[in-house]
Protein backbone atom coordinates (compact mmCIF):
# COMPACT_ATOMS: atom_id res chain seq x y z
CA UNK A 1 0.00 0.00 0.00
CA UNK A 2 1.40 3.76 -0.51
CA UNK A 3 0.72 6.37 2.08
CA UNK A 4 1.27 10.04 0.97
CA UNK A 5 3.05 12.36 3.55
CA UNK A 6 2.71 16.05 3.76
CA UNK A 7 5.20 18.10 6.56
CA UNK A 8 4.62 21.03 7.50
CA UNK A 9 6.49 24.31 9.65
CA UNK A 10 9.07 22.88 11.58
CA UNK A 11 8.84 19.14 10.11
CA UNK A 12 8.45 20.49 6.70
CA UNK A 13 12.06 21.83 7.10
CA UNK A 14 13.46 18.80 9.32
CA UNK A 15 12.60 16.66 6.45
CA UNK A 16 14.35 18.98 3.82
CA UNK A 17 10.77 18.19 1.67
CA UNK A 18 6.98 19.18 1.29
CA UNK A 19 5.52 15.72 0.67
CA UNK A 20 6.89 12.24 0.26
CA UNK A 21 5.42 8.60 -0.10
CA UNK A 22 5.79 5.81 1.73
CA UNK A 23 4.95 1.91 0.78
CA UNK A 24 4.05 -0.55 3.16
CA UNK A 25 3.43 -4.52 2.20
CA UNK A 26 0.37 -5.00 4.47
CA UNK A 27 -3.34 -3.38 3.93
CA UNK A 28 -2.82 -1.14 7.11
CA UNK A 29 -0.02 0.32 9.57
CA UNK A 30 -0.46 1.39 12.63
CA UNK A 31 0.71 4.67 13.80
CA UNK A 32 3.52 3.55 15.67
CA UNK A 33 5.01 1.88 12.73
CA UNK A 34 4.08 4.53 10.53
CA UNK A 35 6.76 6.79 12.52
CA UNK A 36 9.18 4.55 12.87
CA UNK A 37 9.53 4.86 8.78
CA UNK A 38 9.05 8.44 8.93
CA UNK A 39 12.24 8.20 11.79
CA UNK A 40 14.12 5.99 9.52
CA UNK A 41 13.64 7.83 6.20
CA UNK A 42 14.13 11.25 7.97
CA UNK A 43 16.01 11.00 10.62
CA UNK A 44 16.39 14.15 11.97
CA UNK A 45 12.59 14.40 13.09
CA UNK A 46 13.03 11.08 15.16
CA UNK A 47 13.55 13.17 18.43
CA UNK A 48 10.28 15.14 17.53
CA UNK A 49 8.38 12.92 16.62
CA UNK A 50 6.32 12.45 19.95
CA UNK A 51 5.47 15.96 19.81
CA UNK A 52 3.81 15.71 17.08
CA UNK A 53 0.18 15.36 15.63
CA UNK A 54 -0.93 13.10 12.91
CA UNK A 55 -3.61 14.31 10.29
CA UNK A 56 -5.41 11.72 8.00
CA UNK A 57 -7.94 12.30 5.15
CA UNK A 58 -8.27 16.28 6.77
CA UNK A 59 -8.94 14.96 10.94
CA UNK A 60 -7.02 14.54 13.42
CA UNK A 61 -6.79 10.86 15.05
CA UNK A 62 -6.37 9.11 18.09
CA UNK A 63 -3.30 6.72 18.82
CA UNK A 64 -5.51 3.34 17.47
CA UNK A 65 -6.88 4.21 14.42
CA UNK A 66 -4.41 2.71 11.66
CA UNK A 67 -3.19 4.03 8.35
CA UNK A 68 -4.82 2.72 5.44
CA UNK A 69 -3.48 2.75 1.23
CA UNK A 70 -4.13 5.86 -0.21
CA UNK A 71 -4.24 7.68 3.24
CA UNK A 72 -3.20 11.29 2.81
CA UNK A 73 -1.33 11.85 6.37
CA UNK A 74 -0.10 15.54 7.59
CA UNK A 75 2.24 15.53 10.04
CA UNK A 76 1.97 18.61 12.14
CA UNK A 77 4.75 20.20 14.71
CA UNK A 78 3.19 21.45 17.94
CA UNK A 79 1.37 24.98 17.74
CA UNK A 80 3.05 28.45 18.02
CA UNK A 81 1.82 28.51 21.98
CA UNK A 82 3.75 25.36 22.69
CA UNK A 83 2.15 22.74 24.89
CA UNK A 84 1.16 22.87 27.94
CA UNK A 85 2.35 19.37 29.34
CA UNK A 86 6.12 19.15 28.29
CA UNK A 87 7.20 15.92 30.28
CA UNK A 88 4.65 12.87 30.97
CA UNK A 89 6.23 9.22 31.49
CA UNK A 90 5.97 6.36 33.49
CA UNK A 91 9.18 4.29 33.75
CA UNK A 92 11.05 1.66 35.62
CA UNK A 93 13.82 3.99 35.99
CA UNK A 94 15.18 6.33 38.99
CA UNK A 95 13.07 9.62 39.04
CA UNK A 96 15.51 12.65 38.02
CA UNK A 97 13.85 15.87 40.49
CA UNK A 98 16.19 17.55 38.09
CA UNK A 99 15.09 16.39 34.32
CA UNK A 100 11.00 17.11 36.02
CA UNK A 101 12.09 20.89 37.05
CA UNK A 102 13.87 21.89 34.12
CA UNK A 103 11.24 20.65 31.45
CA UNK A 104 8.77 23.39 33.30
CA UNK A 105 11.54 26.28 33.70
CA UNK A 106 11.29 29.05 31.17
CA UNK A 107 12.13 32.91 31.44
CA UNK A 108 8.30 33.81 32.21
CA UNK A 109 7.87 31.42 35.37
CA UNK A 110 8.04 33.09 38.58
CA UNK A 111 7.07 30.11 40.53
CA UNK A 112 7.64 26.25 40.10
CA UNK A 113 6.29 23.95 42.66
CA UNK A 114 7.28 20.23 42.77
CA UNK A 115 5.76 17.52 44.47
CA UNK A 116 7.99 14.51 45.11
CA UNK A 117 6.04 11.29 46.62
CA UNK A 118 8.68 8.96 48.22
CA UNK A 119 8.32 5.50 49.44
CA UNK A 120 7.77 5.45 53.47
CA UNK A 121 9.27 2.68 55.93
CA UNK A 122 5.63 3.04 57.60
CA UNK A 123 1.44 2.88 56.36
CA UNK A 124 -0.93 2.46 58.93
CA UNK A 125 0.86 1.69 62.24
CA UNK A 126 3.13 -1.55 60.03
CA UNK A 127 6.44 -1.20 58.80
CA UNK A 128 7.19 -0.96 55.10
CA UNK A 129 10.06 -3.22 53.46
CA UNK A 130 9.55 -2.03 49.78
CA UNK A 131 6.58 -1.11 47.52
CA UNK A 132 6.34 -2.60 43.96
CA UNK A 133 4.18 -0.62 41.43
CA UNK A 134 2.35 -1.53 38.48
CA UNK A 135 0.52 0.34 35.52
CA UNK A 136 -1.62 -0.58 32.93
CA UNK A 137 0.81 -0.84 29.96
CA UNK A 138 -0.91 1.35 27.13
CA UNK A 139 -3.91 3.12 29.45
CA UNK A 140 -1.88 4.26 32.42
CA UNK A 141 0.08 6.88 30.18
CA UNK A 142 -2.36 7.81 28.18
CA UNK A 143 -4.90 8.82 31.30
CA UNK A 144 -1.31 10.89 33.08
CA UNK A 145 -1.75 12.97 30.16
CA UNK A 146 -5.24 13.66 30.70
CA UNK A 147 -4.96 14.23 33.88
CA UNK A 148 -2.13 17.01 33.00
CA UNK A 149 -4.21 18.39 29.66
CA UNK A 150 -6.76 19.22 32.14
CA UNK A 151 -5.02 20.88 34.71
CA UNK A 152 -3.78 23.00 32.11
CA UNK A 153 -7.04 23.88 31.12
CA UNK A 154 -8.13 25.33 33.95
CA UNK A 155 -4.55 27.26 34.49
CA UNK A 156 -3.52 29.45 30.97
CA UNK A 157 -0.04 29.65 31.12
CA UNK A 158 0.89 26.93 32.95
CA UNK A 159 3.11 24.30 32.07
CA UNK A 160 3.25 20.74 33.75
CA UNK A 161 5.41 17.53 34.21
CA UNK A 162 4.79 14.33 35.49
CA UNK A 163 6.87 11.09 35.70
CA UNK A 164 6.37 8.07 37.67
CA UNK A 165 8.16 5.31 38.48
CA UNK A 166 7.47 1.39 38.22
CA UNK A 167 8.55 -1.74 39.80
CA UNK A 168 10.37 -2.26 43.01
CA UNK A 169 10.94 0.56 44.86
CA UNK A 170 13.15 1.01 47.98
CA UNK A 171 12.34 3.12 51.07
CA UNK A 172 13.32 6.33 50.76
CA UNK A 173 13.28 5.96 46.46
CA UNK A 174 10.95 8.70 44.74
CA UNK A 175 7.60 6.97 43.34
CA UNK A 176 6.33 10.24 41.45
CA UNK A 177 7.60 13.97 40.71
CA UNK A 178 5.50 16.66 39.29
CA UNK A 179 6.04 20.10 38.66
CA UNK A 180 4.17 23.08 37.95
CA UNK A 181 5.67 26.45 36.60
CA UNK A 182 3.34 29.64 36.04
CA UNK A 183 3.68 33.40 36.48
CA UNK A 184 2.63 33.23 39.92
CA UNK A 185 3.22 31.08 42.78
CA UNK A 186 -0.67 30.70 42.87
CA UNK A 187 -1.15 28.78 39.87
CA UNK A 188 2.03 26.82 40.66
CA UNK A 189 1.16 25.37 43.50
CA UNK A 190 -3.05 24.82 42.85
CA UNK A 191 -1.64 23.29 39.27
CA UNK A 192 0.65 21.00 41.12
CA UNK A 193 -1.79 20.03 43.81
CA UNK A 194 -4.39 19.17 41.50
CA UNK A 195 -2.52 17.29 38.98
CA UNK A 196 -0.89 15.03 42.04
CA UNK A 197 -4.56 14.29 43.43
CA UNK A 198 -6.44 13.22 40.24
CA UNK A 199 -2.69 11.34 39.18
CA UNK A 200 -3.84 9.40 42.15
CA UNK A 201 -7.17 9.32 41.51
CA UNK A 202 -7.65 8.25 38.19
CA UNK A 203 -4.00 6.74 36.97
CA UNK A 204 -4.48 2.42 36.53
CA UNK A 205 -1.21 2.66 38.79
CA UNK A 206 -1.31 0.05 41.44
CA UNK A 207 0.79 -0.17 44.61
CA UNK A 208 2.02 -3.08 46.56
CA UNK A 209 3.02 -2.86 50.12
CA UNK A 210 5.68 -5.66 51.61
CA UNK A 211 6.59 -5.92 55.25
CA UNK A 212 10.14 -6.95 56.69
CA UNK A 213 8.63 -10.42 57.16
CA UNK A 214 7.70 -10.90 53.21
CA UNK A 215 4.14 -10.14 54.02
CA UNK A 216 2.57 -8.18 50.97
CA UNK A 217 -0.94 -6.85 50.48
CA UNK A 218 -2.01 -4.31 47.42
CA UNK A 219 -3.43 -1.19 48.84
CA UNK A 220 -6.95 -0.37 48.63
CA UNK A 221 -7.92 -3.91 47.64
CA UNK A 222 -8.44 -4.79 50.86
CA UNK A 223 -12.07 -4.15 52.84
Amino acid sequence: MKVHVHYYAAARELAGCEASTFEFPAAAVAQVDFRRAVAERHPSIAAFLTRMRLAVNGDFVDDFQQICDGDRVDLLPPVAGGAPVVLCRISDAEVSLDEVRNAVAHSGAGGICIFTGVVRDNAEGKDVARLDYEAHESLALKEMQRVLEGVAAEHAGVRLAAVHRVGQLAIGDVAVCVAASAAHRDDAFAACRKAIDRIKETVPLWKKEWGPLGEAHWVNLEG
